[in-house]
């Protein structure tokens, strides 16, 4: 009996410390403040784009084709008449920019809306002859020699598929793709606007040969 007047005694303090428990649970979600969401820093500086810039590698930019008929002679002695062939070629010419040599020193931060980036020298990264496109169309005065004429003949009309290339301004091609295509990528990582210069190098004068 003393129990249960215990008991009842303390109920109501039992009632209202589950009450208040039961109240905090339900509203503390309520009183705590939400964690502020920060926006990532994103900093792009010289090294950012020198990254980028170096994935690139070597980039072809444009590509010739070429289709020719190159008469290819050889003089074998003052007493029997040259050799001759006619080949029927197909070649191609590929320009590119190496952005491998791109260095820090090669771009320039200007105020917080402008970079700078001199590239380099536009090159032919290869040329060649499509054999399987091309064919000899007539040999004269071979002398049995007919496949060392040919070999010979083929590495003449690839040179000559270079001097055409050159000729037909795949340099200045590459370097008007290189602002066509570099210029978007790279404002788009930098969100500035990038401005694309040559690269100017500084080349120590050649010594005389000693005598």
């Amino acid at each position: 009996m003393p129990l249960l007047r215990l008991l009842f005694k303390f109920l109501p303090w039992i009632l209202i410390l589950l009450a208040g428990y039961f109240l905090w649970s339900s509203f503390k979600s309520y009183f705590d403040k939400p964690e502020e969401k920060k926006e990532p820093e994103v900093v792009v500086n010289f090294n950012t784009v020198l990254t980028s810039v170096e994935d690139l590698g070597r980039m072809e930019l444009v590509r010739y084709n070429f289709k020719d008929v190159v008469e290819y002679e050889k003089t074998v002695s003052r007493f029997i008449p040259n050799s001759k062939l006619v080949l029927i070629v197909s070649g191609e010419a590929v320009g590119c920019v190496d952005f491998a040599k791109i260095t820090q020193a090669d771009i320039q931060f200007q105020g917080d809306t402008l970079v700078q980036v001199a590239l380099p020298a536009p090159e032919i990264c290869y040329y060649k002859v499509d054999h399987s496109k091309s064919k000899v169309f007539s040999k004269e005065n071979t002398y049995f020699q007919d496949a060392e004429l040919v070999e010979e003949g083929y590495k003449y009309a690839e040179q000559n598929v270079k001097k055409a290339a050159l000729n037909s301004g795949i340099l200045r091609q590459t370097t008007v793709n290189a602002e066509k295509i570099l210029k978007p990528m790279l404002e788009e990582i930098t969100g500035r606007r990038v401005v694309l210069v040559p690269q100017r190098r500084i080349q120590n004068p050649k010594l005389p040969p000693r005598r």
